[in-house]
């Protein structure tokens, strides 16, 4: 049976190194695995972090509430991504992690997982780096929000989406797309009408095709130009099949 911490340890090892010992070590912590239907909750919001869960399978998304009940996305995670490290550190959820396609998690119980990143520095680095790396990436959407225009705020999304396909391997014939246009407008800060508009503006100057929940790029440069995308901000990981 495939121990399915070793999703982690290769995670992990993306973006730091470690020791054959430091691998056995995570294949070796408590799990337990859940699978959850598609908008099932994963995190709440105010919850006190009694564990950390690694994506197995699927899509999951962050979100932050407002007041009045709007909602802003903050992130999209995929499989092998440990999706709340920060609560495991600072004790209390204060955003929800929701499932966007039907998922499969393996949950770890916090107590071992600190423990073990206290005993192995090499760990320890390495969770700090993924921990950095989300920071960046967060910021990248801050920017995306704030400073673009919609369809670059458009092409940029679908731009990050498929990068981090890429590099999991998971492109096969086109990229399934498992959001509406009103999710993808709450990641954007558009409407779901305004994001119909900028996706087929998209289309239309032959960037990409649309099939259903499957999207196409047909000009990798020209979306990357006209996201303004740099995938710098992702630290290492390769932007659409290495062009």
């Amino acid at each position: 049976m495939i121990n399915n911490l070793s999703l982690f340890v290769r995670q992990l090892e993306m973006h730091a190194r470690l020791s054959v010992e430091d691998g056995a070590a995570i294949l070796s912590l408590p799990s337990t695995e859940r699978r959850l239907a598609r908008s099932s909750y994963i995190v709440r919001e105010g919850e006190v972090a009694t564990t950390c869960s690694l994506l197995i399978s699927g899509i999951v998304y962050r979100q932050k509430l407002t007041g009045t009940g709007a909602r802003q996305i903050l992130s999209i995670n995929f499989r092998g991504e440990a999706i709340d490290f920060q609560n495991v550190f600072l004790g209390n959820a204060d955003h929800d992690v929701r499932a966007l396609t039907s998922v499969v998690v393996a949950t770890i119980p916090r107590a071992p997982l600190l423990s073990l990143m206290k005993a192995r520095p090499g760990i320890a680095h390495a969770v700090l780096m993924s921990v950095l790396i989300e920071a960046s990436v967060f910021r990248e959407w801050i920017v995306n929000v704030g400073r673009r225009g919609g369809e670059v705020r458009v092409a940029h999304f679908l731009c990050e989406y498929a990068c981090r396909m890429d590099a999991l391997g998971l492109e096969k014939n086109g990229y399934e797309l498992p959001v509406t246009q009103e999710q993808i407008g709450d990641a954007t800060g558009l409407t779901a009408v305004h994001v119909n508009r900028m996706l087929g503006l998209l289309e239309a100057k032959k960037l990409i095709r649309r099939e259903r929940h499957r999207f196409h790029i047909l000009d990798v440069t020209g979306l990357q130009e006209a996201g303004d995308f740099n995938s710098a901000y992702l630290h290492g990981q390769t932007i659409l099949g290495d062009v």
